[in-house]
């Protein structure tokens, strides 16, 4: 092979149809567009998305999910994590001095994940029943943090 031998392989190169050169092309007329409509038009075609009117899927769509507002503010912590602290009393500030919760946390729960031997005591944190009982069992004490349900009361109506 020399370097004026060389060719592309065949079917290689493909040459440009000419369209509406004539009935015995096959392309000819209509140059394979059909009849009428505006896909036989030249610039005819709508644009990527369209949908003839209706209004396209990606307008019908929100554009940004949803954020909870509530969500820094409230944390998790199991129990393997309160096993790792070197505390015993433990409460929201030594959480976050700990960097086990966020700084921006105000509700801490406590749930039953992993296990504790340790005897703490916590204060002001919501503990769930199974976590409550084992540190109960390993001889800790909780007191939970209690928030009131609340309670959107009409104004009563005057008699009439």
């Amino acid at each position: 092979m020399e370097l004026n031998n060389i060719q592309p392989a065949d079917g290689a190169k493909h040459y440009k149809r000419r369209v509406g050169r004539g009935i015995g092309s096959g392309l000819g007329k209509t140059s394979g567009r059909g009849h009428k409509g505006q896909k036989s038009r030249t610039g005819g075609f709508h644009k990527v998305g369209f949908e003839g009117g209706q209004m396209p899927l990606q307008r019908r769509l929100p554009k940004r999910g949803f954020k909870s507002l509530a969500t820094p503010y409230k944390a998790e912590v199991r129990l393997t994590d309160l096993e790792n602290l070197p505390v015993t009393e433990i409460d929201v500030l030594a959480l976050k001095q700990a960097g086990v919760v966020s700084q921006l946390a105000r509700v801490v729960r406590v749930i039953l994940s992993g296990t504790i031997t340790k005897k703490v005591t916590l204060n002001g944190l919501i503990v769930s029943k199974g976590a409550k009982a084992a540190i109960e069992a390993a001889g800790g004490t909780v007191t939970e943090l209690v928030i009131a349900p609340v309670v959107k009361k009409l104004p009563a109506k005057a008699a009439a």
